[in-house]
C-alpha cells in the first residue's frame, strides 16, 4: 500500500509526532533541489516575531521611527523655509514678531496637523500591507511540499510468510473437513 501524504514537516526536518501504523514504514522523497530547499527554509525567517514584516504588522515604534526619519528631516526643513518666508522683508525685532504672528502660527499648525495625519495614514497603510504580506507568505510557504511522504507496507519475514502459508493451509484443511462432516462425507 502506498498512499502519498505530507505531514507537517518544517524546515528543521521534524515531523511533529507522526505515528507510523504497525506493519508499515514511512518513505520520503525530497521534491526540491538543494537550492530550492535553502530558499524555502530561509523564507521562514520572514515570518518570525523578530522579522521586519512582523514588527511592522505589530506597530513596532522603532520600525516606524526608522522609516519616518527622512520625512521628519524634510518637514523640519520645510518649517525653516516657512519661518524664513514670514521673516523676509522684516528686519530685527519685526522678523521675530512676524514668526509670533497668528498667520505664522496658523501656517505651522496647519502644516504640522497635515503632516501628522499623513504620517498616521501611512503607518496604517504600511501596517495593513505588512499583515497582508505576512498572510500571503505564510500561505505560500505552508502550501509547499518539499517532501513527498508515503506509507509502505513492510515486507513479511520468511518466518511470517511460512506462518501465513501454514495457517492458510491448515485453515483450508479444517474448512474442508468441516464441510465434509456437515454433508456426511467423513467416514
Amino acid at each position: 500500500m502506498s498512499s502519498s501524504m505530507y505531514g507537517g514537516k518544517g524546515p528543521t526536518g521534524n515531523w511533529g509526532g507522526d505515528k507510523t501504523p504497525k506493519g508499515y514504514k514511512t518513505a520520503q522523497l525530497q521534491q526540491f533541489t538543494p537550492e530550492q530547499m535553502e530558499l524555502f527554509q530561509n523564507n521562514f525567517s520572514h515570518l518570525g516575531p523578530d522579522s521586519y514584516l512582523s514588527k511592522l504588522a505589530g506597530g513596532d515604534q522603532s520600525q516606524f521611527d526608522e522609516m519616518e526619519a527622512p520625512a521628519l528631516r524634510q518637514f523640519n526643513e520645510l518649517q525653516g523655509g516657512l519661518a524664513s518666508r514670514f521673516s523676509q522683508g522684516f528686519g530685527g525685532k519685526n522678523a521675530l514678531s512676524s514668526r509670533k504672528s497668528s498667520g505664522f502660527q496658523n501656517a505651522t499648525t496647519a502644516a504640522s496637523s497635515n503632516f501628522a495625519q499623513d504620517l498616521a495614514s501611512k503607518r496604517n497603510d504600511y501596517r495593513q500591507q505588512a499583515i497582508n504580506d505576512l498572510m500571503g507568505l505564510s500561505n505560500s510557504l505552508l502550501n509547499q511540499r518539499p517532501y513527498d511522504r508515503s506509507l509502505v507496507e513492510k515486507p513479511l519475514s520468511a518466518w511470517q510468510q511460512a506462518g501465513i502459508g501454514f495457517a492458510s493451509g491448515a485453515g483450508q484443511g479444517l474448512g474442508n473437513a468441516a464441510g465434509k462432516a456437515l454433508t456426511g462425507g467423513i467416514g
